[in-house]
């Protein structure tokens, strides 16, 4: 989550345009679990192979001449090809947002830089709302799925992997409320 004292986040740049008077309450982004442990395992696959066949050719005596060249070729192109592969999942993470404002949600995601998908619901449309967390790891790091109801047809509007779920779902309550109260 990313809040700021005056009530929203600060120096943010959002994918959409916000409405007339609209103010941001609350940016929120998946857990940290969903990033760090792929891009270390990322980083794994990356490196343990290259120093595998490092090794292998060093301890056959077979690390000299173009045999060294071919394998410091092929391996920083092995390991450039894992290095795009870790920044597209950095990428992926950093812009799957979900902004919760004083009148709407919305899930903005790009899974590369030309693409965009947005999805909003009102605030005024949820109908109901409820916390998702189930597992041990999901429990003890406090994260998990807000799934809101709307008035639409359709699908639920799910956030999935929210920190701290149950205090995300009580602003939305609250948001939701006053903009009740005001429409």
């Amino acid at each position: 989550m990313n809040e700021t004292a005056a009530g929203g986040p600060s120096d943010v740049r959002l994918p959409f345009p916000l409405q007339e008077g609209e103010r941001i309450i609350l940016l929120c982004r998946r857990h940290w679990i969903y990033l760090w442990p792929t891009i270390v395992l990322q980083l794994l696959f990356a490196l343990v192979p290259i120093a595998a066949v490092g090794l292998l050719l060093r301890a056959l005596d077979a690390y000299e001449g173009a045999a060294a060249q071919v394998y410091w070729i092929a391996s920083v192109v092995y390991f450039l090809y894992w290095a795009a592969r870790m920044f597209l999942t950095w990428y992926r993470y950093h812009n799957d947002i979900w902004v919760i404002t004083d009148q709407r949600i919305v899930d903005s995601f790009k899974r590369h830089p030309f693409s965009l998908r947005i999805s909003t619901a009102d605030l005024v449309n949820i109908q109901d709302m409820f916390v998702e967390r189930d597992g041990i790891l999901r429990t003890v790091l406090d994260f998990g799925d807000i799934v809101c109801q709307t008035a639409a047809e359709g699908q639920d509007f799910r956030l999935p992997g929210i920190p701290d779920p149950r205090a995300v779902q009580a602003l939305v309550d609250r948001q939701r409320d006053r903009a009740r109260q005001s429409a």
